[in-house]
């Protein structure tokens, strides 16, 4: 009984509250309406409406019923397009990972609402992973592309890379903190004494990587890059910070940088996704915005330095 005019028969009297409504809407007769909900009742073993004799409400299970009825109904009516994408070689999921240290929400938000509109019958999933969880999302939990594993050659002979540069570091203060007055190089035994602030690598499978900690310092861990860069403007701690992201803030005097004894080396980040023969639409365009710099994913590139040709 679950064909779709008796489901669509079952929506217009649940929306209506009406057995006579629904079939002046339905150009039937109230019988026939009556009827055919009595047999889908019948058929499923449990009441779907109360009735009295002035109104028509729904029983739990046919609240429940409506909101499936509607689900079902927009699959059969977007099946064909949906059909006709997959045989087009559009993918019927993309799950994306975008580094920690690229994130942006209103870029990843825009990116999202152009792939929507260019591939309705898609389903996306958006990850952000720190370190090292950004080629674990890549090896072993099902995603098609990473905007920022670390490095520039692939773990893997079945991922591309498309280089996209360097993450320059510089070791900032709060200027209300101790070590902000001391003059030269600050060496490993002064820092020690002050808490580093760190987002934890959320790798799960593969080898967990610490940023910058020296033994015996205290770690306060944060979920974010922009929770860390608040803790530093607070003078909570210290530690190194993309160059790009606290320029800002060293130019109006709210960070100042330092010479540390051991500098943290920049970070090259690429572009990765899985590249074989059934890669599909969606992923190989996602690349072309990236290799074209397309205005759509700028933004994920804004704490990136010495950024090569991505043509």
């Amino acid at each position: 009984m679950l064909d779709q005019e008796t489901l669509r028969t079952f929506i217009k009297v649940a929306e209506s509250k009406s057995f006579s409504k629904a079939a002046e809407n339905l150009h039937k007769t109230p019988a026939a309406i009556s009827y055919r909900i009595k047999m889908l009742e019948e058929s499923l073993g449990t009441q779907l409406f109360l009735r009295t004799t002035r109104t028509v409400s729904l029983t739990p299970a046919g609240n429940h019923l409506l909101e499936r009825c509607h689900q079902w109904l927009s699959w059969i009516d977007g099946m064909p397009d949906e059909l006709n994408q997959i045989n087009d070689g559009v993918e019927r999921q993309v799950n994306l990972v975008v580094n920690n240290l690229l994130y942006n929400a209103s870029v990843a938000a825009k990116l999202l609402s152009w792939l929507h509109q260019r591939f309705p019958f898609t389903q996306f999933r958006l990850s952000r992973q720190v370190y090292m969880g950004v080629w674990d999302a890549m090896l072993h939990d099902d995603f098609q592309l990473a905007i920022g594993v670390t490095g520039s050659e692939s773990l893997s002979n079945t991922i591309r890379l498309l280089p996209f540069g360097d993450v320059s570091w510089v070791f900032i203060l709060s200027p209300s903190h101790p070590l902000a007055k001391r003059s030269g190089i600050l060496t490993d035994n002064m820092l020690r004494a002050y808490p580093a602030i760190n987002i934890e690598d959320t790798s799960l499978k593969l080898t967990k990587r610490v940023a910058w900690l020296l033994p015996g310092q205290k770690e306060i861990k944060v979920p974010d890059l922009h929770t860390k860069l608040e803790c530093h403007l607070q003078g909570m701690g210290i530690g190194f910070l993309p160059k790009n992201l606290c320029q800002r803030f060293i130019d109006n005097g709210q960070l100042v940088t330092k010479e540390v004894e051991n500098k943290r080396q920049p970070s090259p980040l690429s572009l990765a996704w899985s590249h074989h023969e059934h890669t599909g639409k969606a992923v190989r365009e996602i690349v072309s915005l990236f290799k074209r710099n397309d205005e759509k994913i700028v933004g994920f590139l804004t704490n990136i330095d010495r950024r090569p040709n991505l043509e």
